[in-house]
């Protein structure tokens, strides 16, 4: 995956995420344009991301964060129309995992939507 190779290449974020710990779920429900539901895992770890796949089903991985919205939505963090904290906290994204940690890694986080956006054209 693109993404991956990314994240383990890109010296910024390798040294902005260099303390994070925790793998994440991207959900990714259907709208307009998506007509089904896509799951993406992916393993993050000090900097690196150790592994990326996708899920049958969100049920099928526990994850420690969960970010969960329909496609459009993603579309436009991807893109840059819509800021990722705004996203967050005005729950465009809805998020479940704890809070606080996000909070206090805000420049990982966004770092690693710099990578996101990158890699991708914004399409699944």
């Amino acid at each position: 995956m693109a993404l991956e190779e990314k994240l383990n290449t890109d010296e910024r974020y390798g040294h902005i995420a260099r303390n994070w710990e925790g793998d994440i779920l991207f959900v990714i429900g259907p709208d307009s344009v998506l007509t089904h539901v896509v799951v993406v895992y992916l393993d993050l770890w000090h900097g690196k991301c150790r592994d990326t796949f996708f899920l049958s089903s969100s049920s099928d991985y526990k994850a420690s964060f969960i970010f969960k919205a329909p496609y459009g939505n993603f579309v436009k963090v991807l893109t840059g129309e819509l800021e990722p904290m705004q996203a967050m906290m005005t729950r465009v994204l809805g998020i479940h995992g704890n809070m606080a940690v996000l909070m206090r890694n805000i420049p990982t986080v966004l770092d690693f939507v710099r990578c996101c956006r990158e890699v991708t054209t914004g399409k699944i």
